[in-house]
C-alpha cells in the first residue's frame, strides 16, 4: 500500500486532475488508475512478469513508452505553468481521463516490477490459487484506497481553492516532477 501511494505520475496525475477538473474528473482517472494496476496484478498473477523478464526487449518497450508519455505530461504541465493565463477548467470527457489514467499506469515500470516483487515476496513458494487470487483481492482494495482517497482528498474544496490561487506553481511542480520521473525511469537499470 505505501509502495501504490508513494508520489509518482499516477499521485500526480490524480492529485492535478482532481484539483483542475473536480471530483468526478479525479475519480474517473483514479478509476482508470485501479484497472491498470489490477491488469498489472492479473498479468504477475499469471505469471507474465516473468516472461517480461526472460524477454527484456519488451519490458523495455513499455519502458520508453511510459517515459514518453510522462515526457508528454510534463511539456503539457510546463506550457500551462508557462503561459500563465487564469484558470480555465476544461471539461476533458471522462472515457478520455479513464484512458488516461489506463495508459499512465500500463507504461509505468514501478507497477509492473512492482506485482511481480509483491506476489515474490508475500508467497511461499508452491502456493496455490486461492493465496495468489486473495493477495491480489487485498492489494488492489488497498490500491482503490489509496487512488480514490487522492482524488477525494485533492477535490476537497479548500485544497481546490489553493490550486486556482496558486495554479503556475502547481503546474510548475507537476512539469518539473513528470520530468523527473521520465528521466529515472530512462536512466534506471531496471533489469
Amino acid at each position: 500500500m505505501v509502495m501504490g501511494g508513494s508520489p509518482g505520475p499516477a499521485t500526480l496525475a490524480i492529485s492535478g486532475t482532481s484539483m483542475q477538473q473536480g471530483r468526478l474528473a479525479g475519480l474517473t482517472l483514479a478509476a482508470g488508475i485501479v484497472v491498470g494496476s489490477a491488469s498489472w496484478g492479473i498479468a504477475a498473477a499469471l505469471g507474465f512478469s516473468a516472461v517480461m523478464m526472460a524477454n527484456v526487449w519488451l519490458f523495455e518497450l513499455i519502458r520508453y513508452l511510459g517515459a514518453a508519455y510522462l515526457l508528454y505530461l510534463a511539456f503539457k504541465s510546463l506550457r500551462s505553468a508557462w503561459r500563465g493565463a487564469g484558470v480555465t477548467v476544461l471539461q476533458v470527457p471522462h472515457n478520455r481521463l479513464f484512458a488516461k489514467g489506463l495508459l499512465l499506469h500500463l507504461t509505468n515500470p514501478k507497477a509492473i516490477l512492482g506485482w511481480g516483487a509483491i506476489y515474490a515476496i508475500a508467497l511461499t513458494p508452491g502456493s496455490g490459487p486461492a493465496a495468489v487470487w486473495s493477495l491480489f483481492a487485498a492489494l488492489i482494495c488497498c490500491s482503490m484506497v489509496v487512488f480514490f482517497g487522492y482524488a477525494l482528498l485533492f477535490s476537497w474544496g479548500p485544497i481546490a481553492r489553493a490550486y486556482v490561487r496558486a495554479r503556475r506553481a502547481f503546474e510548475l511542480t507537476f512539469g518539473l516532477l513528470f520530468g523527473a520521473a521520465s528521466f529515472k525511469i530512462l536512466t534506471a537499470r531496471l533489469v
